[in-house]
């Protein structure tokens, strides 16, 4: 093996630990908070498995990209052409067994967590609905009777006030058209479809605010449609509640 060979043979593969070592900080979260609700114990799991199965495909191509063009490209004192394969019936039987079993073990995985973030609990505390309206969000608070509506606008996003470490059920609908009802950093999105009542449960584990939008486009203010989370202590709760009772009277 010639040294030019040798030294980018020596190059590439100290390229590989390098990609490993730059994302070694984030490596366990991948961009979102850990253990911000129950449903980030469910699904951060399956987004670091999702990630880690792209590397190590994205890995392999690579190599199969770099190795032949480094160690066989054509000699400049030969006119010959590198030999070339074609039809490989078994590496192509391979090339499509090996994307079918990736994609199948993903799709195991993805049913399996689906199941669980999707099922309903008979310990649920509170019950919220989520409507999506053109181009703002109304949340009704069913504990504190049918009135207590928070309305935003555009102008003025509403806020939605979740109890800490209590399981809420939330239905989640449309007056007009169809709004995705997003919370990034709970790892949370559910389609609100004209029509279709859908529900969807989960217990917030962290105190603070975080910013909820709608993530599918629905006209021309679209982008205003924001709203906010914030998680307070049960008590700080039940006296929002109250305030909301309180301007029905």
């Amino acid at each position: 093996m010639s040294p030019q060979k040798i030294k980018a043979l020596r190059t590439f593969a100290l390229l590989i630990p390098a990609l490993f070592l730059t994302g070694c900080s984030k490596v366990s979260e991948l961009g979102f908070p850990e253990g911000v609700t129950s449903v980030n114990d469910e699904s951060l799991s399956l987004w670091q498995g999702a990630w880690i199965a792209a590397g190590v495909v994205g890995i392999i191509t690579l190599i199969l990209i770099v190795w032949p063009a480094i160690f066989h490209r054509p000699k400049k004192d030969s006119p010959e052409f590198p030999k070339q394969t074609q039809y490989h019936i078994p590496i192509e039987i391979l090339y499509t067994i090996i994307p079918f079993i990736i994609v199948a073990v993903m799709f195991y995985y993805t049913a399996k967590k689906e199941t669980v973030i999707m099922a309903k609990s008979d310990s649920v505390m509170h019950q919220i609905s989520v409507t999506g309206v053109q181009w703002a969000w109304q949340f009704a608070y069913t504990d504190a009777g049918p009135s207590a509506v928070v309305t935003g606008t555009p102008a003025q996003k509403s806020t939605l006030v979740v109890p800490l470490g209590e399981r809420v059920r939330y239905t989640i609908i449309s007056n007009d058209v169809v709004h995705g009802f997003w919370i990034p950093a709970f790892m949370i999105q559910m389609q609100n479809i004209p029509g279709v009542t859908n529900h969807l449960e989960f217990t917030a584990n962290k105190l603070g605010e975080y910013p909820g939008r709608c993530n599918i486009l629905c006209g021309r203010a679209h982008s205003q449609m924001l709203f906010t989370v914030k998680v307070v202590t049960p008590a700080d709760y039940q006296a929002y509640l109250e305030t909301l009772k309180g301007s029905q009277a």
